[in-house]
């Protein structure tokens, strides 16, 4: 079979490797979409990734096809449609000794609902290839404690901040609201169910946030707008900034973006606001339950996907995903 491989640093390879075949206990998935991620992008930089030695193989996030089951798999059959999770099975793309940029991928010691599920067929399978860095937006959905009734702003309206868009809506915040500096990203946010969008390079945020969500004040009286959550999807320090100052008492600041630098906090001046500051990284328990979202809103999400390029141009479809301003998310597709 082929596989996408990292064989230095800024250099991959689509190379020939024995297809895997089934044990009593495993299945073998025939790859049908892969999402790539920015990780993608930063393991080709460093020319892979430690303790693999060598050349490592690509590719968290994955949906297919089941093609082999052993014999000691309960609950899984040849046909159905499934998504991986990475984490499981020896880090899936990110290390470990397999990855999901190949035209086969073997799930050992197969559990259904533990490192794979069925998703069903009316679901296309470049949509089921969200299903990783969606459980990553859900799960950070889940650490601001998202509560029906609940004001919300995301800044940020990359496919994580999207995924975190719908999943604020499915738990039942009330507003939804998107902040991006590009006006591509914010018609998209309101295509996926924003409520409201905010251009941060034209516009005030904490104004518009204080007429669309109304007028509340910190412990000591100053006022603020009635944001209850705001989440970091961007990255970048302002948003930091402008969370903190905008935080009413009580609010919650969740920071599910990677900041490549330290970001100062003057505590001193958000002392009276009580603001709850929580992270978020991976998802510990949101894998399979984005699974059934997605299965359920999956109109919704194919709206994230920008690209979508075949598994013969892989290497057109890694440049694309890992150049400033060309692409929001790619999805591989294989025959």
């Amino acid at each position: 079979m082929k596989t996408v491989m990292v064989n230095g640093p800024g250099t991959t390879e689509v190379v020939e490797v024995p297809t895997p075949s089934a044990g009593p206990r495993d299945v073998l998935v025939r790859m049908r979409a892969c999402g790539i991620c920015g990780s993608d992008s930063f393991y080709i930089a460093i020319g892979g990734l430690p303790p693999r030695q060598g050349a490592t193989p690509l590719g968290h996030e994955p949906a297919g096809e089941v093609v082999e089951v052993g014999d000691r798999v309960e609950g899984i059959k040849p046909g159905d449609h499934v998504v991986i999770n990475p984490i499981t099975g020896g880090m899936i793309g990110s290390g470990g000794p397999g990855g999901a940029l190949s035209e086969f991928l073997l799930i050992p010691d197969a559990k259904l609902g533990h490192n794979l599920a069925v998703i069903p067929d009316e679901v296309p399978l470049d949509v089921a290839a969200l299903n990783e860095p969606m459980a990553v937006a859900r799960h950070a959905v889940n650490r601001t404690g998202a509560k029906p009734g609940d004001s919300v702003v995301v800044f940020g309206a990359g496919p994580i901040g999207l995924g975190a868009t719908i999943g604020y809506k499915l738990s039942g915040a009330q507003s939804v609201v998107v902040a991006d500096i590009v006006p591509s990203r914010l018609e998209k946010a309101l295509d996926v169910g924003a409520d409201a969008v905010i251009n941060s390079a034209e516009e005030d945020v904490v104004d518009q946030l204080t007429k669309l969500h109304g007028t509340a004040a910190t412990a000591m009286g100053k006022p603020r707008p009635g944001t209850d959550i705001y989440l970091d999807a961007a990255g970048v320090p302002v948003v930091i900034d402008t969370a903190l100052s905008a935080a009413k008492q009580g609010a919650t600041l969740g920071v599910v973006a990677l900041h490549k630098k330290p970001v100062s906090v003057d505590f001193g001046a958000i002392l009276d606001t009580e603001v709850n500051i929580v992270t978020s990284m991976g998802y510990p328990t949101e894998i399979f339950q984005v699974t059934k979202e997605i299965a359920q809103n999956w109109e919704r999400f194919s709206l994230i996907i920008s690209h979508r390029l075949p598994f013969a141009d892989v290497e057109n479809a890694l440049t694309t995903a890992s150049t400033p301003g060309a692409a929001e998310k790619v999805v591989v597709t294989f025959e």
